[in-house]
């Protein structure tokens, strides 16, 4: 089989992106998430786990990355995120590369919430942006257990604008209501397939 054609999902936080990459599947679209990669990744015996365990062993415990030592460990110590990119990200493309290899699907969609800020865009045939109102983003993301509003202007801040995505996107789904992504959803899965038919 001919190599699928290569879909960057992306998006802010809050913006719909793990439902809309759903609707890509309900598509038959295989669906790589780079947030899911990383979870195995840091899991028990993830191919990151020795690694971290290496450069910070209180990060790891019970065989597993524990995510909220790393976040105390970031946060004590400048140098740290730099350190575990260099772990995790050679590892993430290695996984991305692995699904790419094996799907059967002629498309395959790759979810990756900082595709333009990891300066990746090229890697892909196209890229959509899912997109909403500036309100319901923040109503999505505040509903969340444990999330407040400095916590989301946090994330914010390291993201790149909605606006700037979707400058930069080839596709843009709105995500305001269910009925309205299906419909751009199935309209890109349209355009795709006629245009490499």
């Amino acid at each position: 089989m001919s190599d699928p054609f290569k879909l960057g999902l992306t998006g802010s936080i809050g913006m719909g992106k793990s439902t809309t990459a759903a609707l890509f599947a309900d598509h038959g679209c295989a669906v790589w998430d780079a947030d899911e990669a990383v979870h195995r990744l840091y899991g028990r015996n993830g191919a990151a786990v020795d690694a971290i365990a290496r450069l910070h062993p209180d990060a790891v415990e019970g065989g597993a990355v524990s995510r909220p030592a790393l976040k105390a460990w970031i946060a004590k110590d400048p140098k740290a995120l730099g350190k575990i990119e260099a772990i995790v990200h050679p590892l993430v493309s290695a996984d991305r590369a692995a699904f790419l290899a094996d799907t059967q699907s002629d498309i395959a969609v790759l979810d990756i919430p900082l595709l333009f800020e990891g300066g990746t865009k090229d890697a892909f045939d196209a890229v959509a942006v899912v997109s909403a109102p500036a309100d319901i983003q923040r109503a999505r993301v505040l509903a969340r257990p444990g999330t407040t509003d400095a916590h989301f202007e946090r994330i914010l801040a390291n993201q790149m604008p909605d606006a700037e995505k979707r400058k930069h996107a080839d596709f843009i789904i709105e995500t305001c209501d269910h009925s309205s992504a299906q419909v751009a959803v199935s309209q890109i899965v349209k355009d795709i397939r006629a245009r490499n038919a």
